[in-house]
């Protein structure tokens, strides 16, 4: 899920080593486009689950260096390097476990009880299997991990108020520029 073809699973193998060398784990890692203009995009964080835009540079650079020494990627591409955001794809199990208590949208490569799109409150991590409280439902539904193809938590009030909380207490810990 972190990448979507081989191409991603073999640059991720080249580059997971660099990031965690940073200090740095990668979410998602596409490379979009055809044989011309190609983007290739990484989601990163610390461990902690921060990314600012210092740490996106950083990395960047220490991938940029990588990237030219062995040249993968044939032709040209762009490089851009960001934070999961708010309403963050969930790519590791650890992700699900992270965000319990929060609303995501979950894609499965196969039906399950007659559908492959699912919605609710993320409610955990069992074993292999990511728990949803599913809308609608009474019961929590245990998915297992291997199925999802794609899941991302659901933009509401909740998620902002926790994103804005980070933040406040991201800037609280910053030095403060003592000026007489």
């Amino acid at each position: 899920m972190r990448g979507k073809t081989a191409e991603d699973a073999r640059l991720l193998e080249l580059l997971d080593p660099v990031a965690e060398a940073a200090g740095y784990e990668i979410v998602r890692l596409r490379l979009m486009g055809g044989d011309h203009a190609r983007r290739l995009q990484i989601m990163a964080e610390t461990p902690d689950g921060e990314m600012v835009v210092e740490d996106c540079a950083r990395l960047s650079r220490a991938i940029s260096e990588v990237m030219d020494a062995a040249d993968p990627i044939s032709g040209e591409y762009v490089l851009e390097v960001s934070s999961p955001g708010i309403d963050r794809p969930l790519t590791r199990l650890k992700d699900f476990d992270a965000y319990e208590g929060y609303e995501a949208k979950l894609e499965l490569d196969r039906m399950a009880e007659g559908r492959k799109r699912f919605r609710g409150q993320l409610a955990g991590v069992e074993g292999d299997n990511v728990a949803i409280d599913l809308e609608g439902e009474d019961s929590t539904a245990l998915v297992p991990f291997s199925w999802i193809v794609e899941a991302k938590l659901v933009m509401n009030d909740e998620l902002m108020k926790r994103g804005a909380e980070r933040r406040a207490a991201r800037i609280s810990e910053e030095p403060q520029d003592s000026t007489e």
